[in-house]
């Protein structure tokens, strides 16, 4: 794994942090307070020997106060160790979440425009599609695997310490052709519905809209009529590539086991299986269900679909 990897991977610096506070913590409970206690314990016990030689001569000290403070400075935790403990059950429980439960994304690009826009601030369900071990992704306990129309976030294959956000449009073993601006899956041609047009309110361009049926999920597209299908200048080597056959008007692939193809809803906008290949299980992240905020228009905040 290397610096960029590490650097770009927020999780592993938050694991890395969590351990470097919890070995602080664990070492101070176990270790570090025993030892500030047998300090104190020793110094209070010299303290008590000089007060009663000094009552044996006659001598009254008023040492209430004095004890207490020599002892609350005895037992006074270091600033490093105070921080640490006070961070570790933070950042565990940081940790915890966004590894097993939930994590947010912001969505940085309009490739799945008109489903998620710019600045739309997300939640990924991180069980949905099993228990991942933190870190290195591996799938350790089994629940749903993705199904086409999931919006799934996922390590980008050419570069692991991207997200990407795309709609899975094929699972293993699906034959998928695209052709004219239209997906056919195992051989069975995807309805499409004409909407009104779409307006980008960013560059304020009008956008063909339509609602695109993938096997009985149901959501918007958007298409560019002058863009070509497909452009082949742009598609790259990627692992599998023998089970695609390109041409002018489009594509064929058989998605092999273990992967997925993913495309984005923007489809002449989006950089996707198209043209870098398709997503292999282990760098999946989880699946996206929920716009909880978007600081430009609160009224995106709703499910994802």
């Amino acid at each position: 794994m290397n610096l960029q990897v590490i650097l770009g991977n927020f999780a592993l610096i938050l694991f890395v942090l969590m351990v470097a506070t919890g070995l602080v913590w664990c070492l101070d409970v176990f270790y570090l307070s025993k030892q500030r206690r047998k300090a104190a314990d020793q110094a209070l016990a010299e303290f008590d020997a000089r007060q009663a030689k000094l009552a044996g001569e006659g001598i009254k000290a008023d040492a209430g106060g004095n004890r207490a403070s020599i002892e609350a400075a005895l037992l006074r935790q270091p600033t490093w160790v105070e921080y640490s403990g006070s961070f570790f059950p933070v950042i565990a429980l940081v940790f915890c979440l966004r590894s097993f439960l939930y994590e947010p994304f912001k969505i940085p690009s309009s490739s799945m425009v008109p489903t998620l826009l710019v600045g739309d601030l997300i939640l990924v369900n991180k069980f949905t599609y099993g228990i991942r071990l933190p870190i290195v992704n591996k799938r350790i306990i089994e629940v749903n695997d993705p199904q086409r129309g999931d919006v799934m976030v996922f390590k980008y294959p050419k570069d692991m310490t991207q997200d990407y956000i795309k709609r899975v449009i094929g699972v293993p073993g699906d034959k998928i052709t695209y052709e004219n601006k239209r997906l056919t899956v195992n051989g069975k041609e995807v309805t499409y519905t004409p909407l009104d047009d779409y307006l980008d309110d960013e560059s304020t361009v009008y956008h063909k809209q339509l609602e695109e049926n993938l096997t009985g999920v149901s959501h918007r597209i958007l298409n560019d009529d002058p863009a070509p299908t497909l452009n082949l200048a742009e598609v790259k080597d990627f692992p599998h590539k023998d089970d695609c056959s390109y041409n002018e008007d489009g594509f064929t692939c058989v998605v092999p086991a273990g992967n997925y193809f993913m495309m984005g809803d923007n489809r002449d906008n989006s950089a996707d299986s198209r043209y870098w290949g398709f997503v292999p299980n282990e760098n999946i992240v989880g699946k996206a269900f929920l716009v909880w905020m978007n600081f430009s228009n609160p009224k995106r905040v709703g499910g994802i679909h």
